[in-house]
């Protein structure tokens, strides 16, 4: 059987790459272990969240699934940071654990040219150095021109609870046990790394009158730029905030060498940014107190997550800590917490555009990557769909820099310097991150996409339409003069601002700090709709910012544009440092710009290198 690609896994990200590929016209086969867990969310129920809700918003942008599949499965939505600035805000929506993954399910059956098949990849064909398929658990060979890995926490994964290590990979299924080690013998680098999940908690046995209700935002919200939204913000669900107090952490403390991770049992390396509870009272020893959420996972079962919580103590010790939290004193654990580690490959050993350095044709996406949560997953898993297709289509790969998209930094991050942990996005980790905001994905993203074949007609469309909003709105405000007449000057008193001095444009008042499109629409009807009033008003106020970091960019796109060809021998680079001289062999950046980036390669590195390039290549441009 010979199918044009194969995508070896159904979690998020090997849903997007199954999706985008079939989209795109190729004759894909999606191979999962259990077609049921197709979009499952083994962990958190949430879509979204800092900087991951940005990371949705271009997966949408890019004609990705995750986020229209969100809008129509979720029971709650908000704005995170939205009292700070744009640059920080993202959107979270609680999943219905039950209608996402069905909705994920339905749309990839109903997806034309893909196919699913229930069954566990052991091994790959390789013809030289390229891929050339599968092989099959039950040793039955599958052909394909390219190959995605998406394999999640599945390879040779062990479950811990104390000091019980469980082959499995999550929610007891089963694991791979052989294809990492094939992927070693192939030339890769496996690195082992840890995650957990938290306790599931039974509704019935949760006392909520002594918790803090956190609720849904009161304004509707979409991940997706082309749909409208499906829900009504007074049915949304609650979820709720509880602390940690000082008898959980001598619980905690107190059996600390009874955890997986303190008592020895645990190889892999969790993350950082992630950690289990007995982490953060080890690692945060002058906290009081750690927040913790209680989420619910569907309208149509009794169990609630309880965000925060994560750990891999024994069982008889995580009762004790659960029933000592407020509100859960006589909690039912309905599903303990666990931690599981599972193999990964060094991310240094893929290209930006997601190919392997070591196969030719043979993609790789998500946790397998190095990475770690939902939404980075599905990312990668777009990404690596759409660059499998245009290698197909003998076309140039889609490489997102650091100023395109989050799904660019997480990218750039994971071939530039690897990671030796779990990698998660966070805001702090885009150098451009006010221009890289939720509201502007598709500004961003939908003319790549376009290019590249990956949305709709009707969703370019959309997008067309909104650019010319923008300038008729950005035209309007401008043409708009507000006259300081004794009734406005009334309202900006009553308001306590500040009464400018003479007539001034819209445009031009929306400059002022405590200037917004709400206060103004006091004076001056505003026909504009709310999207294009956002979008302008962040725009008009953050001009300066912006134009600074376009300024920023510019330097970096010349040292982008400065292009290493990959047959270079840096052997030959004389006076390099040899650490510089070491790096720079191992990841083989394709620009200047990227190996400024690398760890290790100093600007003096640069500049020899830059003076080489000149000489050798004529490349100076």
């Amino acid at each position: 059987m010979k199918y044009e690609i194969i995508v070896v896994g159904g979690g998020h990200a090997g849903i997007e790459a199954s999706h985008i590929a079939a989209f795109k016209g190729h004759k894909t086969l999606l191979i999962t272990m259990n077609k049921k867990n197709i979009g499952d969310m083994p962990c958190n129920p949430s879509i979204g969240g800092t900087a991951k809700g940005i990371i949705v918003r271009e997966i949408d942008a890019l004609g990705g699934i995750m986020g229209r599949i969100a809008d129509i499965s979720h029971f709650q939505i908000k704005m995170l940071n939205n009292s700070k600035g744009p640059a920080v805000r993202s959107l979270r929506a609680q999943a219905d654990k039950t209608t996402y993954p069905k909705n994920m399910q339905n749309e990839l059956e109903n997806t034309p040219n893909l196919s699913i098949l229930e069954s566990t990849v052991e091994d790959l064909i390789i013809d030289g150095e390229t891929v050339k398929g599968v092989i099959l658990a039950n040793g039955e060979k599958i052909y394909a021109d390219a190959v995605i890995l998406t394999t999640g926490t599945y390879l040779k994964a062990n479950i811990l609870i104390g000091a019980e290590n469980t082959p499995s990979g999550p929610h007891g299924e089963a694991r791979s046990n052989h294809l990492s080690d094939n992927l070693k013998k192939y030339g890769f680098t496996i690195q082992r790394l840890k995650t957990g999940t938290p306790q599931r908690i039974k509704a019935s046995s949760i006392d909520f009158s002594k918790m803090t209700p956190e609720y849904g935002d009161d304004t509707y919200w979409t991940f997706s730029f082309d749909n409208p939204p499906a829900y009504k913000i007074n049915e949304q669900q609650k979820c709720y905030l509880i602390y940690t107090n000082e008898n959980t952490h001598k619980i905690i403390l107190d059996n600390l060498d009874k955890s997986a991770m303190y008592g020895g049992y645990v190889t892999g390396v969790g993350p950082r940014y992630c950690p289990s509870i007995e982490d953060k009272l080890v690692r945060f020893k002058d906290k009081e107190r750690h927040q913790l959420f209680l989420e619910p996972e569907s309208l149509y079962y009794d169990e609630w997550y309880l965000q925060g919580f994560s750990t891999s103590m024994p069982r008889d010790i995580q009762e004790r800590m659960v029933h000592s939290l407020s509100g859960l004193e006589n909690a039912v654990i309905s599903k303990y917490a666990y931690a599981i580690e599972y193999d990964a490959i060094d991310p240094l050993q893929i290209m930006p555009s997601l190919e392997t350095k070591v196969i030719k044709n043979l993609f790789t996406a998500g946790q397998i990557n190095g990475t770690s949560g939902y939404e980075e997953a599905a990312g990668q898993g777009l990404i690596a769909g759409i660059n499998a297709s245009l290698k197909l289509e003998k076309k140039e790969p889609l490489i997102l820099k650091r100023n395109d998209a989050y799904i660019g930094v997480l990218i750039d991050d994971l071939v530039t310097k690897g990671t030796a942990e779990p990698y998660r996005m966070l805001t702090s980790r885009a150098e451009f991150r006010l221009i890289l905001r939720h509201d502007n994905a598709d500004l961003r993203l939908r003319e790549y996409a376009h290019k590249v074949g990956s949305i709709t007609n009707k969703q370019y469309q959309n997008y067309l339409d909104r650019v010319t909003k923008l300038k008729e709105g950005e035209a309007y405000l401008q043409e708009t003069k507000c006259k300081i007449t004794p009734e406005v000057k009334e309202i900006f008193i009553e308001n306590q601002k500040e009464v400018p001095n003479a007539t001034e444009s819209l445009y031009n008042l929306l400059k002022r700090p405590e200037i917004t499109m709400n206060f103004l629409e006091k004076i001056v009807e505003n026909p504009l709709d709310n999207q294009t009033k956002e979008e302008l008003e962040i725009q008009i106020k953050y001009e300066g910012y912006i134009k600074k970091t376009y300024k920023e960019v510019e330097k970096m796109k010349k040292l982008e544009e400065k292009i290493i060809p990959q047959d270079i021998d840096y052997k030959k680079v004389k006076n390099l440092a040899s650490e510089a001289r070491q790096k720079l062999e191992k990841i083989r950046p394709i620009s200047v710009g990227q190996a400024a980036r690398i760890s290790g390669v100093n600007p003096s590195d640069i500049a020899i290198l830059s003076v080489y390039l000149k000489k050798e290549y004529g490349k100076d441009e």
